[in-house]
């Protein structure tokens, strides 16, 4: 489970801020007190398939890029299944409860999912809110999270 928190912790990482270097994330894992090596940020690197791309700020950064197949490999859903509590919704609201510190990785995997009809998402600490125009997209939503889950 070490693993699949730390590799959840470098998607959540490299969602919210440009990390450009292996040492960037390694100080930002320290700082998430995570006991971490060069060599396994390295390996972590290349289990999630990261890649640099050329980011807005015209800096290059690490980012999760790749086809839809790649984007549900075994990694991904291992790391979900490790983070997530519970899929529920309400009304047109599909709440996910994640360990603490999981639901930005979490949200981070969702939007690799291209959910048509998702509206919007929002992430704390331990809870994802995706919302949906209709009750019944976010109850398609929970069968199909909850099948990934399973």
């Amino acid at each position: 489970m070490a693993r699949s928190n730390r590799q959840s912790k470098i998607l959540e990482i490299i969602s919210v801020k440009e990390i450009e270097t292996q040492d960037e994330l390694a100080r930002e894992l320290k700082n998430a007190n995570f006991d971490i090596t060069q060599a396994t940020i390295s390996r972590d690197i290349k289990e999630l398939g990261l890649t640099k791309i050329l980011s807005s700020s015209g800096k290059y950064k690490y980012a999760p890029v790749g086809s839809a197949e790649e984007t549900l490999s075994n990694k991904y859903l291992l790391i979900l299944r490790e983070a997530v509590i519970s899929v529920r919704s309400a009304l047109n609201i599909v709440v996910i409860k994640t360990l603490k510190g999981m639901a930005a990785g979490i949200s981070s995997f969702i939007d690799k999912l291209n959910l048509t009809e998702l509206m919007g998402a929002t992430y704390g600490d331990d809870t994802v809110m995706l919302i949906f125009p209709s009750t019944s997209y976010a109850l398609e939503t929970v069968d199909t999270l909850n099948e990934m889950l399973s």
